[in-house]
């Protein structure tokens, strides 16, 4: 069974979104304009969100800007780049007034090789973008929600946050990076009302999925199908997980039904207790 076979059936999600009022939250979403950034983007408009998404795709920022709602704003950013940083929550402040919620979403694959394979500027960018991206965006927003009296900060993990995931050590690590980061945040901010928890996606069905099933059967000389396969076979439920689960968990811990969870690491991954 390939893995868009075994992504959920047609029809079980049919209702995308919880139905959750998040009617005035100012939120910034980082690469938010496509993927499962675009898909968590839907999902707080649907709640009735304003929404300022960056990207590094300038088409990606154009159709997003271009998407007809009035409540979704969108600006070019590289979130590695601390200037960068500065200047989409300049931007994101002057549009929504505010910001209540950042959903630290940016993340790159990063190398699939083995640790003598990999060079030291794949290593810098993996970690740039996926752990200190985040640390920079936290750094801009935290004055923003302080300023509101409170505010969630979700950072977008990975299960190879929790568990071993050989050939993709730069990956892995700056996940592990990212549950400290949030553990640490939570610890530090919240008697000032500001929650922090992080999302652990398992295999969502996406192209990005794909993509590193096939460089990972290169490096192994199989199929690509074949290493889908590989990988959902310890998955409990057997199959891909959708955006929309990812996003749904976002909007849960953001609605008034999560207002007693921070410092939490949260596995969306269908029950994976091993990478392959």
């Amino acid at each position: 069974m390939s893995a868009a076979a075994a992504s959920l059936p047609a029809g079980a999600a049919a209702a995308r979104f919880l139905p959750v009022a998040l009617a005035g939250r100012r939120v910034v979403v980082t690469a938010g304009a496509a993927g499962i950034g675009r898909i968590i983007t839907e999902g707080f408009l649907a709640a009735g969100a304003q929404v300022h998404v960056c990207d590094v795709d300038p088409a990606a920022v154009a159709d997003a800007a271009g998407s007809g709602e009035d409540q979704l704003t969108a600006s070019i950013a590289d979130v590695a780049d601390p200037a960068a940083v500065r200047a989409l929550f300049a931007e994101a402040a002057d549009r929504l007034g505010g910001v209540d919620v950042l959903v630290n979403n940016a993340g790159i694959a990063g190398p699939t090789a083995g640790i003598t394979d990999i060079e030291p500027d794949d290593l810098r960018r993996t970690m740039a973008v996926d752990l200190e991206g985040m640390f920079h965006c936290a750094r801009q927003a935290v004055p923003l929600m302080r300023a509101a009296g409170g505010g969630h900060v979700i950072n977008l993990g990975s299960i190879a946050g929790r568990l071993s995931f050989a050939m993709r050590s730069p990956y892995s690590a700056a996940k592990w990076g990212v549950v400290g980061f949030t553990k640490s945040l939570a610890l530090e901010l919240g008697r000032e009302n500001i929650r922090v928890n992080a999302i652990l996606p398992g295999h969502v069905n996406t192209p990005r999925f794909r993509d590193v099933a096939a460089r990972r059967a290169q490096t192994l000389g199989i199929p690509a199908e074949e290493m889908e396969q590989r990988f959902l076979e310890p998955v409990a439920l057997g199959r891909t997980v959708e955006r929309e689960d990812i996003a749904n968990m976002a909007l849960y811990l953001c609605s008034p039904f999560g207002s007693a969870i921070t410092g939490q690491a949260i596995s969306v991954c269908g029950g994976v207790e091993m990478m392959r």
